[in-house]
C-alpha cells in the first residue's frame, strides 16, 4: 500500500514565504516567468533570524542579492521589473525601523510608475514581550501602529502578518496584485520579527507551483465603435504614447496603426521608444520637454489618442498643451483611472489590444487615413528638428570641454540597438526626451514619474541582471550622484558591467536654471564655496567625484575634451567590469545646448516680493496661466 504524501509542512513563517514565492510564475501570450526572480535584502535584528535564515536555508531556491541602501535595493527592483516587462519582479527584505522606513521612496516609485516589487520590512513584536522593543515607534493613540504604516499610502496593497496562518490568504493576494496590470506597483507584506521565526503546519497546497496569467482585455464593441467615429472624424489626429505601450509590449502594433492612418506620434517620458526615432509618424517627445514639431502639433490637434499615459503636468505643459477649442480625447488604457481623464471617450482595455482591434476596424468600408497634407506637414517639420538636434550635437573644437548634449551627441554616434540608457532626474531627462534618437523599444529608460534622484546607479544593476550581455549606462549629474553612489560596491561584487557616466556641473545645474526663470536667482544650487558676503558664489568644491567611485572599486576613465570622452566612451562600451567615465561639462552654469522648452511647466511663482527678478517672474507666470483650461 502506497503511503500518502504528507498533507502539511512544517517551516516558519519566513521559510515558508520563501518557499511559497519561489514556486510563483507569470503567463502571458505562452511565454512563462519566474514571478520573483531574487530577494534583495540587508539584514538586521529585525530579519536575520527570519527572512535570512530562511534565504540560508531555500539556498538555489531563491537567489539572494546582497545591497547596501534599502531604498537603492527597491531602486534596483524596480530596474529590473521594468526591464523584464513587468512579467517578473524581485522581493526586498529589511529590518524593522529605518531599514524599513527607507524602502517608502522606493515603493513610491514603483506604484507611481505601475512597476511591481515585493516589499518584505521586519515589524515590531506581534507578541509585545516587552514594550518598546528596539526601533520601535510608539504612538500613544494607536497600539498596533508600527514605522511600517508609512508605507500604506505608497503601496498597491499592504498587510500585517501578525499570526503565521494569516500569511496564506495575504501571500496570494499579492501575488494576484503583482501580477495584474491594471493594479500593480509597491506590494508590502510586514512582518513582525517574532511571527517570521514561528513555525506552524502548513498546508501542502500552499507550495504547489502557481501561474498567474496576465490577462489582456479586450475592447468594449461599443466603446470601440465610438472610437473609430472619433478618430475617422478628425482632420489633425495625435497619438500621445505612453509607458502602457512598452508594459503591453504593443510596439507593433502602434507602428502598425501609424503606417495604416499616417497618424502622428509623440511619446511620453516612459513612451518614448515606442516607435524608433526614424519611423516616419514619429514626431518625439510631447509636452515640456517635447519637440517643437509634437508640441505644435498638440496645440492644433482636434483628437487626441492617449495609449497607456497618465496625462502627467510634463506631457500636458499643466493643462496649456492642447489649446484646439473643439479638441477631443480618446484614451486606450488598461485602467479605467486613467482612460476617464481629460473627458475622453474611454477604450479600457489592453494598450495592444486595443490598437489591433482599432487597427482592424479602421481597415473597413476602404480604410481609413488623414490628409496627405497633414503627413507632409509633420513629415517636414520633424525634418527641421532633426536638423536642430544635429546643431546641439556638433563637436566642431575636438580639443574644447564638451556640453552635456555634446556628450549624449557621442553617445548617439556610439550606441546599437542593443544599448539602454538610465537616467531619473535633473536636466538630463529634459534634453534626452527632446534629443535622444531611440533605436529599440527598450533602450530609453528614464524613470520620471517620480523623478527620483539616486535611481539610476541601483536601477542599471536591475536591468543589468535582466539583461545580460547588453550594454547598460547610467546617466547621472553630481548632485545625483551624491545622493546614491553606494550600489556601486554591489555591482563590483556581481561583477555587472555597468557602465557609469558622471556629468560634473557642481550643483543642482537644472534646478538653478528653473530657480533662475522664476525669480529665485539659483539659491542653494551651486556646489560652491561660500564667499564673503555669505552666499555659495565661491570656487567649485574640490569634490573628485571619480577618485570616489574608484574607491567603491570601478575602474573610472577620465575625460577632459570631447576627443577625450569620444575614446573613454568608446572604452566603456567594451568593458566587461563596471567602468565609469567622468566629464566636467563646458561651465558650471550650463545646463545644456539643446533648444529650450517649448511648452510651459506649472511652478507657482511668488505673489508678492521685492526683488526684481521675482517680480518680473510673477508677470510672466500670469501670463502663461491664463492659457490653463480644463478638459471636460
Amino acid at each position: 500500500m502506497t503511503a500518502s504524501p504528507p498533507r502539511t509542512r512544517r517551516l516558519t513563517t519566513a521559510q515558508a514565504l520563501v518557499a511559497f514565492l519561489a514556486r510563483q510564475y507569470t503567463e502571458r501570450d505562452g511565454h512563462r516567468h519566474r514571478l520573483i526572480g531574487a530577494t534583495w535584502g540587508i539584514f538586521g535584528h529585525g530579519n536575520v533570524a527570519g527572512i535570512g535564515q530562511a534565504l540560508l536555508e531555500t539556498g538555489a531556491g531563491m537567489p539572494y542579492l546582497q545591497g547596501r541602501n534599502e531604498q537603492a535595493m527597491v531602486h534596483a527592483a524596480v530596474g529590473y521589473a521594468r526591464q523584464s516587462g513587468r512579467l517578473s519582479a524581485h522581493a526586498v527584505t529589511t529590518s524593522i525601523g529605518p531599514g524599513a522606513t527607507n524602502l517608502v521612496t522606493g515603493a513610491a516609485l514603483a506604484t507611481v510608475n505601475h512597476l511591481p516589487v515585493l516589499l518584505l520590512p521586519g515589524d515590531t513584536f506581534a507578541t509585545r514581550p516587552a514594550d518598546p522593543v528596539l526601533q520601535q515607534l510608539e504612538v500613544p493613540s494607536a497600539g498596533d501602529v508600527s514605522v511600517n504604516d508609512c508605507l500604506r499610502p505608497v503601496s498597491r496593497y499592504f498587510d500585517r502578518i501578525n499570526r503565521p496562518e494569516a500569511l496564506v490568504p495575504a501571500a496570494l493576494t499579492a501575488m494576484r496584485v503583482l501580477a495584474d496590470p491594471a493594479e500593480t506597483g509597491a506590494v508590502t507584506l510586514a512582518l513582525p520579527q517574532d511571527v517570521q521565526a514561528e513555525a506552524y503546519d502548513w498546508p501542502a497546497d500552499f507550495f504547489a507551483e502557481r501561474v498567474w496569467h496576465v490577462r489582456r482585455p479586450l475592447p468594449d464593441p461599443h466603446e470601440l465603435d465610438r472610437a473609430v467615429r472619433a478618430v475617422r472624424a478628425a482632420r489633425r489626429p495625435l497619438v500621445v504614447a505612453g509607458g502602457g505601450v512598452h508594459h503591453s509590449a504593443a510596439e507593433e502594433a502602434l507602428a502598425a496603426f501609424a503606417a495604416a492612418t499616417r497618424i502622428p506620434v509623440a511619446a511620453t517620458q516612459a513612451g518614448k521608444g515606442s516607435l524608433r526615432h526614424d519611423h516616419p509618424a514619429d514626431v518625439g517627445g510631447i509636452g515640456h520637454t517635447g519637440t517643437t514639431t509634437a508640441d505644435d502639433l498638440a496645440r492644433a490637434a482636434d483628437l487626441v489618442i492617449g495609449v497607456g499615459t497618465r496625462y502627467s503636468d510634463f506631457t500636458t505643459a499643466s493643462a496649456t498643451l492642447f489649446a484646439n477649442p473643439d479638441v477631443r480625447f480618446l484614451n486606450l488604457s488598461i485602467t479605467g483611472f486613467d482612460a476617464h481623464k481629460l473627458g475622453a471617450l474611454p477604450l479600457v482595455a489592453d494598450a495592444r489590444a486595443s490598437l489591433e482591434a482599432l487597427t482592424a476596424a479602421l481597415a473597413g468600408s476602404g480604410g481609413h487615413r488623414t490628409d496627405p497634407a497633414y503627413e507632409s506637414e509633420y513629415t517636414e517639420a520633424k525634418a527641421g528638428w532633426e536638423r536642430r538636434v544635429d546643431a546641439a550635437y556638433a563637436t566642431p573644437d575636438p580639443d574644447a570641454r564638451p556640453t552635456q548634449a555634446q556628450v549624449l551627441g557621442l553617445l548617439d554616434e556610439l550606441v546599437t540597438d542593443e544599448d539602454i540608457l538610465i537616467n531619473a532626474a535633473g536636466s538630463l531627462p529634459g534634453d534626452l526626451h527632446k534629443l535622444w534618437r531611440t533605436r529599440s523599444p527598450q533602450q530609453y529608460h528614464v524613470e520620471y514619474g517620480y523623478s527620483c534622484m539616486g535611481y539610476e546607479i541601483p536601477a542599471a544593476i536591475g536591468v543589468q541582471l535582466a539583461a545580460p550581455g547588453r550594454p547598460v549606462w547610467a546617466l547621472v549629474g553630481d548632485g545625483t550622484y551624491l545622493m546614491n553612489p553606494t550600489e556601486i560596491v554591489t555591482a563590483v561584487q556581481e561583477n555587472l558591467p555597468i557602465r557609469l557616466v558622471i556629468l560634473q556641473n557642481h550643483g543642482y545645474a537644472s534646478i538653478g536654471g528653473l530657480s533662475e526663470s522664476v525669480g529665485g536667482e539659483r539659491f542653494g544650487t551651486a556646489y560652491r564655496h561660500r564667499s564673503a558676503d555669505g552666499g555659495f558664489t565661491g570656487p567649485p568644491l574640490p569634490v573628485d567625484l571619480a577618485a570616489n567611485a574608484a574607491s567603491l572599486g570601478m575602474r573610472v576613465l577620465r575625460a577632459g575634451t570631447v576627443r577625450d570622452l569620444r575614446e573613454a566612451l568608446a572604452d566603456a562600451r567594451g568593458a566587461d567590469r563596471p567602468t565609469c567615465v567622468y566629464v566636467e561639462t563646458e561651465t558650471a552654469d550650463t545646463v545644456s545646448g539643446p533648444p529650450p522648452a517649448q511648452a510651459w511647466w506649472d511652478v507657482p511663482v511668488a505673489e508678492t516680493a521685492t526683488r526684481p527678478s521675482a517680480v518680473k517672474a510673477r508677470e510672466e507666470y500670469e501670463r502663461h496661466v491664463a492659457d490653463r483650461r480644463r478638459h471636460l
